[in-house]
């Protein structure tokens, strides 16, 4: 069985610089320019149906500057490329996580990508950006309804299957709290500029080996 919706916490991307002698921001911009496309290309043709990529949390606010405005320049400088092959393949990006604090620019770029690829179904890629699981059950808290998980930033995706951390942390950080109940967890020891579609077969034969019960 494949699983239908697989979710990635992207660690490692500073250590994997740290390790082959580089600056900290290529970690970064390896996993934006090289390791995204290919897994999301491979997941597709797995028949992987959703997969959501942690990208930025609410904390990493708190790295040096110098750090975070490199991130928020590979984003920008990433986006329209990543956008137009996205759509040329087929997939539906969507975008979580309190975007206000997101520079104005950038932020209408994303908006121009979710809306032109809205219509595809080849798979649905979600990027967590300035996302925390906390954050995002607050936000809901403050639209609560009589239903509320409709106010949650997810809404229309189902909850992850598989759940991957890369670089061998054992703790999820708040990544999807509310969805995350039931989801299988897995922590390989590689950085996140290591992942593969190789190791992506992995984890999914991973997956295919669990036993899930759902609490029964």
């Amino acid at each position: 069985m494949i699983p239908t919706h697989i979710a990635i916490i992207m660690d490692g991307n500073r250590r994997w610089a740290v390790e082959h002698k580089l600056p900290i921001l290529e970690g970064h911009r390896r996993v934006s320019n090289q390791v995204l496309e290919r897994l999301v290309e491979h997941g597709a043709k797995r028949g992987i149906r959703y997969m959501t990529f942690w990208a930025f949390s609410t904390e990493n606010w708190s790295r040096a500057e110098s750090e975070v405005s490199g991130i928020m320049g590979i984003l920008a400088q990433s986006l329209k490329p990543f956008g137009k092959k996205m759509m040329e393949k087929g997939v539906k990006l969507l975008v979580i996580g309190d975007l206000s604090r997101i520079d104005e620019k950038l932020r209408k770029g994303i908006a121009e990508v979710v809306e032109r690829t809205k219509n595809n179904s080849r798979i649905t890629v979600t990027i967590a950006l300035n996302y925390g699981g906390r954050d995002e059950i607050r936000r809901a808290v403050k639209k609560f309804g009589t239903e509320f998980e409709n106010h949650l930033d997810t809404v229309g995706v189902p909850d992850p299957d598989f759940i991957i951390r890369t670089g061998g942390e054992q703790r999820l950080s708040g990544f999807l709290l509310w969805q995350s109940e039931y989801s299988e967890l897995y922590f390989p020891s590689f950085l996140m500029p290591d992942f593969t579609p190789e190791r992506l077969d992995e984890a999914i034969e991973e997956f295919q080996n669990r036993k899930r019960r759902f609490g029964k």
